[in-house]
């Protein structure tokens, strides 16, 4: 169950959690006992961006990331905007391109941070200047790319194998869970 809800938004009474047969069977949600509110926790749409610069891949790293870890274009989509809208948006408020086509690369479930990945192959232009949420970005040709083993390190693997490539994938240390 999600950590970030403890009381119910309608009446401010504390959420419980609570069993109950819905379609598909036995579920636990959060709910509120006293107006029946529930915390669906349903996953959040987030866009990513393999953007080709001048037939190069743009990664950039992150401000409040620690190591030198770079990585897609990535955001929220926000209500009223289709996806398109929504990640040419992105790249603009990120590294100030203008985005000249679009195109799905996939759909990724990202477990781990309740998030459902959708991500595009952006060809964009214009002059790099990245907003104060990134700090460095690189270019890199596509087949000097190396993907993570996660997120959108899949859809970039993805990508790659889409244009002939066989990705490559950084190294990691297990991670007890």
């Amino acid at each position: 169950m999600s950590a970030h809800f403890r009381f119910c938004p309608q009446c401010a009474s504390a959420l419980s959690e609570t069993t109950q047969m819905e379609d598909g069977g036995e579920k636990t949600r959060l709910r509120c006992l006293v107006c029946q509110w529930t915390h669906w926790n349903n996953p959040t749409p987030v866009l990513a961006a393999i953007i080709e610069y001048r037939g190069q891949v743009l990664l950039a790293r992150n401000a409040a990331w620690s190591g030198r870890m770079f990585a897609l274009i990535t955001g929220f989509m926000e209500a009223g905007e289709s996806p398109e809208e929504g990640i040419a948006r992105e790249i603009k408020e990120e590294t100030n391109l203008d985005t000249l086509s679009l195109n799905l690369v996939g759909v990724h479930a990202f477990q781990r941070m309740n998030q459902v990945l959708i991500t595009y192959h952006a060809v964009a232009d214009g002059d790099i200047r990245l907003s104060p949420e990134l700090v460095e970005y690189k270019l890199m040709n596509p087949e000097d790319v190396m993907c993570w083993p996660a997120g959108t390190g899949l859809a970039l693997a993805q990508w790659l194998r889409g244009r002939g490539i066989e990705p490559r994938f950084m190294e990691f240390p297990r991670r007890e869970d």
